[in-house]
């Protein structure tokens, strides 16, 4: 549902976030507005109960079926109060299970982008902290009406008993209504400030725990518990904030509603000595002008609504960040053709890639290289559509990948990276991670090529060990990522730096299962040894975010900046033993020509620096 125009983006998100996940607990927030307004009914019914019943007693008259009526209603009341409960837990627990639900599909959705922009430890404050305060909206709602129930069935109530108690209170009454709308507004901001600090304070926790090593390395403990806990002075200050704001609210309630209640109190006893009112209908005023002065309940309820709100719309601001669309268009047949085309990509200010062309037939394996910051890891993020570019497309088999579904395009296109998250249960289910129904025999096998089924055989449970009580090393790790790759099979293989941390035997093995009857058509590899680029049908070499040549490696290695790259040869200012006719070598010059032998585009050398991303 979109943001209404007049406001901001986030605040609109919240809004319809919350009537979403208001409705998805729709008929428990009906039942439990229902037991709330009962409730309020049978606490109104009391005092009436009461007054008739004492005023049967002082005229010894019989009034045990009064009697009765109040030890009901005091019973019903804490029936209702029970059922209200119990339903306040439930819907709570289901509406925050739905916004986390929700809200983690949508990072994931996004990508990430999300982490770019908000930071793991902020977005897991927002999903765990942020979404359990906003699922509480619906029932603070139900509660609240039941609340503002309670004040206005008390006015009513007095101006049964007599137009003048009414009359008397509703003087009043605006100072209350002030009172109320400070103190929702002051609420609001202050609680705001409290959980964007809490956020604040997550990230730099999540950065120090993800390296905890580095940090003991360095002995550097005390400086980081400085910096995680920064932001405590904010925190400390919007939290007073929030206690002063309540504070003096209650202070004013406790300053006005009595002498309310003594102005009505009073009156009636005047209406009691002109014998207007009975003893019994002045009891019954007293307890409803305490009903009608109810202010510290709603205070309670509306701070707890204006706390669950500022969390909303951080959940808000976390759904402006747009997830990434698919297309309809399906993939044909076609042996994993991929084509980039024009891409450019930026990424913090900085342009990564540079109107980028390559074209890698089908059936080829295709290495990617290049200095530090010439965005190679981009690059093959937007090869499987990780990330989209912000200019030009890129294309599997002829079609451009943003315009294929996501199921299509997941299946096609198969990942393995330098630090693979190695998620679920157990060490096979990791392996077969976002196969429909993965097979012992494909799991298996997809090990043994990455080289990784003898270790995992030596594992307390083998393949049903918990990957949490698997031990292993960088390089066991990389197996098993490489090994969840070659299970999913598909037409396109793209490796990040997946076998930076084996030891060469290891690579060289799987390597060689891997380029000779490997288990994808197409590869794309991003590599930072020579004996892995030496592999590869041709080299695409980066250089400041454009191609500078894509040729064989032992060709390109006739060039001295090309051997630079992997640490070898002259510097930077030697051109080499000349230019290989058949690798394009050009300095400034234009795009356009082809190397003979691949077949691939070749785009020329261009200045400038990129990051790697």
């Amino acid at each position: 549902m979109p943001p209404r125009a007049d406001d901001d983006p986030a605040a609109g998100h919240a809004r319809a976030l919350l009537r979403t996940a208001t409705r998805y607990s729709g008929s428990r927030c009906v039942v439990l507005c229902l037991v709330s307004i009962a409730a309020t009914g049978a606490g109104l019914l009391l005092p009436a109960a009461l007054g008739r019943a004492l005023d049967l007693l002082l005229a010894h008259a019989p009034a045990t079926r009064w009697v009765l009526c109040c030890a009901g209603l005091v019973l019903l009341l804490a029936l209702l109060d029970a059922v209200q409960t119990v339903l306040t837990g439930t819907v709570d627990a289901r509406t925050t299970a739905w916004l986390r639900r929700r809200l983690t599909g949508h990072v994931l959705g996004v990508g990430p982008r999300a982490a770019d922009r908000f930071g793991s430890g902020d977005l897991v404050a927002r999903l765990i902290g942020n979404a359990a305060e906003a699922g509480t909206t619906p029932a603070a709602r139900a509660a609240l009406l039941a609340a503002l129930a309670g004040p206005v069935g008390g006015v009513v109530a007095l101006a049964v008993i007599d137009g003048w108690l009414a009359a008397v209170f509703l003087a009043g009454a605006p100072v209350l209504a002030l009172l109320l709308r400070a103190v929702s507004r002051d609420t609001s901001e202050s609680a705001s400030r409290y959980q964007r600090a809490q956020g604040r304070i997550a990230a730099a926790l999540a950065e120090a725990v993800e390296g905890v090593r580095t940090v003991r390395a360095a002995g550097t403990q005390d400086r980081e518990t400085a910096r995680v806990l920064r932001p405590l002075p904010d925190l400390s200050r919007a939290g007073h904030r929030m206690w002063r704001v309540q504070g003096r609210a209650a202070a004013r309630a406790v300053a006005v509603a009595p002498l309310l209640q003594l102005a009505v109190v009073a009156v009636a006893g005047v209406l009691l000595t002109r014998d207007r009112l009975s003893v019994g209908e002045v009891l019954a005023a007293s307890r409803y002008a305490v009903l009608a002065t109810g202010v510290g309940v709603l205070v309670g309820r509306l701070a707890g609504l204006a706390r669950a709100r500022a969390a909303a719309r951080r959940l808000g601001e976390v759904e402006t960040e747009p997830a990434t669309a698919f297309g309809t268009r399906r993939l044909p047949d076609g042996p994993g053709r991929l084509e980039l085309r024009g891409v450019t990509a930026r990424r913090g200010g900085h342009t990564v890639l540079d109107g980028v062309d390559l074209d890698v037939p089908g059936g080829t394996t295709l290495a990617v290289v290049g200095r530090s910051g010439a965005g190679k890891s981009l690059l093959a993020a937007l090869a499987g559509r990780l990330a989209d570019p912000d200019a030009g497309e890129v294309l599997l088999d002829g079609v451009p990948l943003r315009e294929l579904p996501h199921d299509d395009l997941r299946r096609a296109v198969g990942y393995a990276f330098a630090r693979p998250a190695l998620l679920g249960g157990t060490v096979e289910q990791a392996i077969g991670l976002g196969l429909p129904s993965p097979s012992p025999g494909v799991i298996r096998e997809a090990a043994r090529t990455a080289l990784a089924d003898d270790f995992v055989r030596r594992l307390p449970d083998g393949y049903g060990t918990a990957v949490a009580d698997a031990p292993r090393s960088g390089g066991e790790s990389q197996r098993l990522g490489l090994a969840r790759a070659f299970a999913h099979g598909g037409r396109l293989l793209i490796l990040d730096d997946a076998l930076s941390s084996l030891d060469t035997v290891t690579e060289r093995h799987i390597t060689d299962a891997l380029f000779g009857d490997g288990p994808a058509a197409t590869r794309l590899l991003v590599a930072h040894r020579g004996a892995t680029a030496a592999c590869a049908d041709a080299v695409a070499w980066l250089d400041g975010g454009r191609v500078r040549a894509v040729g064989r490696h032992e060709e390109l290695w006739r060039l001295a900046e090309y051997r630079a790259v992997f640490g070898e040869g002259a510097g930077p200012g030697d051109t080499g033993d000349g230019d290989v006719p058949s690798v394009s070598h050009a300095r400034g010059g234009a795009s356009g020509e082809t190397d003979s032998m691949s077949g691939r585009r070749v785009t020329g050398a261009a200045a400038g620096e990129g990051t790697d991303s």
